[in-house]
């Protein structure tokens, strides 16, 4: 399944790195987060809730769907749930509005409304802190059906992303999260080296 060339960069990454302490998956997700950004330095960001990946490995391999927050994220993860478990592959913009609601965005009105429709779906977010609070406003009604299995929290930038990240990490949903302002394509290969892993578990 791998690449020689992609395997011999792993093998490097994994001698920089040293010991981490993560377990083999948390390795993995670990490895191809630094592979697909050239930064060591993401080891010292990368957060992983309390059975995340566990939860994560089951739900992609029994096909559920996996909800991302823009279009470019689900067009990086596609490819590899074809090749492995073919998951359904949406971003939460297939069910926004044309135009951004007054005082919100289109992306944060578009995952209440997937999530309504998948409230187990595994979620990645890259790109929008608008929509990972929206998905946490939810959760956390009372009775709610928004239970995602896995939310991989990596909004990048620098308005609303650190509160996001922050809000996250206070709840109990299962999680993956970078800290700091980065994110984006890394939410995406935070999900694809599941898919990798949960496949070759097979």
């Amino acid at each position: 399944m791998d690449h020689p060339i992609f395997t011999e960069s792993v093998r490097r990454i994994r001698d920089w790195l040293g010991d981490t302490g993560l377990d083999p998956v948390q390795q993995e997700v670990l490895e191809r987060l630094v592979h697909t950004s050239g930064d060591l330095a993401i080891a010292a960001d990368l957060r992983f809730g309390h059975g995340a990946c566990a939860s994560g490995l089951l739900a992609l391999a029994a096909g559920e769907l996996i909800l991302t927050d823009t279009a470019m994220a689900a067009a990086a993860v596609a490819p590899m749930a074809a090749r492995t478990f073919a998951n359904p592959v949406r971003s939460a913009l297939d069910w926004a509005p044309a135009l951004a609601p007054e005082g919100g965005t289109r992306a944060a009105t578009g995952m209440a409304l997937a999530l309504a429709e998948h409230p187990r779906a595994v979620v990645l977010i890259g790109s929008a802190p608008t929509a990972l609070e929206r998905l946490l406003e939810l959760a956390a009604e009372a009775d709610s059906p928004v239970r995602p299995a896995l939310v991989v929290g990596m909004p990048v930038g620098f308005v609303g992303v650190a509160e996001s990240k922050r809000h996250l990490a206070e709840s109990p949903l299962a999680q993956i999260r970078l800290e700091g302002s980065k994110g984006a394509a890394l939410a995406a290969a935070t999900v694809n080296a599941l898919l990798r892993r949960a496949w070759l578990g097979r």
